[in-house]
């Protein structure tokens, strides 16, 4: 295990682990921050789990942050007896924040995929007081010029689905596969940092509940994005965006932000899809700005 940089950060803040019950499905989640101060609900992204989100957590120690690990990934169990599409996932996290406790105000933040979930079900009527987008999925993975690589992921995805189980989780959890996906994503120049980024994919991007479950959560992630609900967003929206990233160009980005009613978009220059590794520093700046917390850096 590569130690993190922001390890000392995050140390000091406290943390809780619990287990709750959301529809039948057993959620982990975790709970940093003072637990009087105001509350922000993070959504994280595919293939992902709460750790990937703490170096922001690392930089936010004024608020109480609720972090749990989406159905099917992490230490959350999947759904029992449904698919993991879109419905499924803003159905959990509207009863999520109720079971946790979480009442109004709150300030709801997804990351990546995380972005599709947390936008989705504010459209569909949930309520927190302001949207942060983070690295947000701005425009359709099928078109485009991307569009060829998210249907080979397609392929990978049905195909490791497909074969017998053994075989079908070695395809899935393939180290180098993973150690691709990480260089791609990784912009930094700094080789420290690289190496943990990659030592951060080695150990979590392969904690999924089955095959099934990431093909399922695959497909949705590839065939929504935010630009679907944003005119039906009213909140307060913050869309932090990567002048680099891989998975929606920043011309998207800048179209998804006119779409909003209310909407504010930060582009944090030389990054990619990891702005929550490489930059978590210039995105929480821009979280406190928009919360007008500026006091609590």
């Amino acid at each position: 295990m590569i130690a993190s940089p922001y390890a000392e950060q995050l140390a000091r803040i406290p943390v809780r682990e619990h287990r709750l019950d959301v529809l039948g499905t057993e959620t982990a989640w975790w709970e940093y921050g003072p637990a009087d101060a105001p509350v922000i609900v993070l959504v994280h992204g595919f293939r992902g789990d709460h750790h990937g989100l703490e170096p922001v957590v690392a930089q936010l120690p004024g608020y109480r942050i609720v972090s749990p690990d989406l159905p099917g990934f992490g230490s959350s169990s999947t759904f029992g007896d449904r698919p993991h599409d879109l419905d499924a996932y803003t159905e959990w996290l509207g009863a999520f924040i109720r079971g946790a406790g979480i009442e109004a105000p709150y300030t709801l933040l997804g990351h990546s995929f995380g972005s599709i979930i947390a936008s989705a079900a504010v459209a569909r009527g949930l309520a927190p007081e302001r949207l942060i987008l983070v690295n947000p999925i701005g425009a359709p993975a099928l078109e485009g010029p991307r569009g060829v690589m998210t249907r080979l992921a397609v392929l990978y995805y049905r195909t490791a689905a497909a074969l017998p189980e053994r075989p079908g989780f070695a395809l899935l959890r393939n180290g180098a596969i993973v150690r691709i996906m990480s260089v791609t994503m990784a912009k930094t120049k700094s080789k420290p940092l690289r190496r943990w980024i990659h030592d951060q994919h080695d150990r979590y991007f392969s904690a999924f509940g089955s095959r099934a479950s990431v093909l399922e959560s695959f497909t949705t992630s590839v065939s929504h994005d935010v630009s679907e609900v944003a005119a039906e967003i009213t909140v307060p929206t913050l869309l932090i965006a990567a002048e680099r990233d891989d998975v929606t160009p920043i011309e998207a980005e800048r179209r998804l932000a006119t779409m909003f009613p209310d909407a504010r978009l930060e582009v944090i220059p030389e990054v990619g899809h990891l702005i929550h590794y490489e930059t978590p520093g210039a995105a929480a700046r821009h979280i406190l700005g928009f919360l007008g917390s500026e006091a609590h850096a």
